[in-house]
């Protein structure tokens, strides 16, 4: 079978553990490898990653900005749905793996590689995610997934193959991580360790892109965003595109310690697991977001909207993003969102994030049939009596029913 393989894309950190993984693919399958690195505003220096798959020997290294692609293709279509996943998660992890896999598959077949490989272990979503991604592109693609493959079961292992390897090792991998950390434009995932306990509160050191709110300004900031077709486009008036206008809504978010979330979540794999979250700018997003439905949205439409939600925020957490039902789902969103533009005004204060304001040239909302004061007879309030008792009239028949019945 390891015969079979001659090239290989590794969807590559830098870090120790791919590090590893790209030595025991070429020793185990004899074969060339390209490495794949994502900055996806992951907040670290990727050079290092490019000088140590050099030294590794790789020869056709691919470092790759996808920040403006992930958050206009990825992101805000997500974020058009209003998704969240178990009423919470903003899916910060789960909306970057497709993205990724897209683009080891495309590289693939640019190459002429055999395989794809990635770094997620077997206990995990994100194995799904990669995988799934990659049929629904290639269906002939083959995925390697080491940590099903190898008895490189623990941390002490990992170390004992790469000093035997020369895989340099830093200092801070020595002993056990105290958790370990996932980041992106979106969001920093924290879990593992000294938070799986889901008993004990997190540490404080375990945050790293907000500020504690206790600590936060005492003085709250507003926050404009303007919105077109459902995306947002500026802040305080200023036109961005969308990784520069995420950027900075995760500035000001983190900055009044907006975003924090403790979640023990259902894993599509069959198992409970706690992470801490901060995704600052995509907790400001949603809050804007649904401010400006409120008031441009048909009610029918928005009640819709709602009840689909937890199914399309389902299908991103499980790794179905490049599935018909997701994408027939995307049409139907995109289409509620054809007069979604405007501005809404946001307060942030010590961890918060209220909206306070909102307009749109689109709106809805008609103060004339709203108000308490004598509006223009558009609405006549005794057709309110036919309304309710054609609305009544099978309540009325139930309880006939259950009065005849003595209950």
């Amino acid at each position: 079978m390891a015969k079979d393989i001659k090239k290989v894309v590794l969807s590559y950190s830098g870090g120790l553990d791919t590090s590893i993984i790209l030595k025991w693919l070429r020793e185990t399958y004899q074969c060339e490898i390209v490495t794949f690195t994502a900055d996806l505003g992951q907040g670290e220096e990727l050079e290092p990653a490019r000088q140590k798959a050099e030294m590794l020997g790789i020869k056709d290294i691919r470092i790759v900005d996808v920040r403006e692609e992930f958050v206009r293709d990825y992101v805000f279509p997500m974020f058009r749905a209003n998704a969240v996943y178990e009423g919470v998660y903003l899916l910060g992890t789960s909306i970057a793996r497709p993205l990724i896999a897209k683009h080891l598959v495309d590289i693939a077949e640019e190459v002429g590689a055999d395989a794809i490989a990635h770094g997620a272990t077997g206990k995990g979503n994100d194995q799904v995610r990669f995988e799934l991604t990659a049929y629904a592109l290639n269906p002939s693609i083959r995925v390697i997934a080491p940590w099903r493959e190898w008895d490189l079961q623990s941390r002490t292992k990992l170390i004992e193959y790469a000093e035997k390897n020369q895989i340099p090792v830093p200092r801070d991998k020595r002993g056990e991580a105290p958790f370990s950390v996932d980041a992106n434009l979106l969001h920093t995932s924290s879990e593992g360790k000294v938070l799986e306990d889901p008993g004990q509160p997190a540490p404080d050191y375990v945050y790293q892109r907000t500020t504690d709110p206790e600590q936060a300004p005492d003085q709250p900031e507003i926050v404009i965003i303007g919105f077109e077709k459902g995306d947002a486009v500026s802040i305080n008036g200023e036109t961005l595109s969308p990784a520069e206008l995420l950027t900075k809504l995760n500035e000001l978010g983190g900055r009044h310690g907006v975003g924090r979330l403790d979640l023990v979540e259902n894993r599509f794999v069959g198992m409970k697991s706690r992470g801490i979250y901060e995704t600052p700018g995509g907790t400001i997003l949603l809050v804007a977001h649904r401010g400006i439905e409120s008031i441009t949205l048909d009610r029918g439409a928005a009640h819709l909207k709602d009840e689909i939600m937890p199914r399309y925020a389902e299908l991103i957490y499980n790794g179905f993003w490049y599935s018909p039902e997701r994408e027939m789902l995307q049409a139907l969103i995109d289409k509620s969102q054809e007069f979604v533009s405007g501005e809404v005004t946001i307060k942030l204060y010590k961890g918060s994030a209220n909206l306070v304001a909102r307009t749109s040239p689109y709106s809805l909302y008609s103060e004339d049939l709203v108000t308490f004061e004598e509006g223009s007879g558009t609405y006549d309030h005794h057709d309110a009596e036919g309304f309710i008792k054609l609305s009544g009239l099978r309540l009325k028949t139930w309880a006939a029913r259950n009065k005849r019945a003595g209950r």
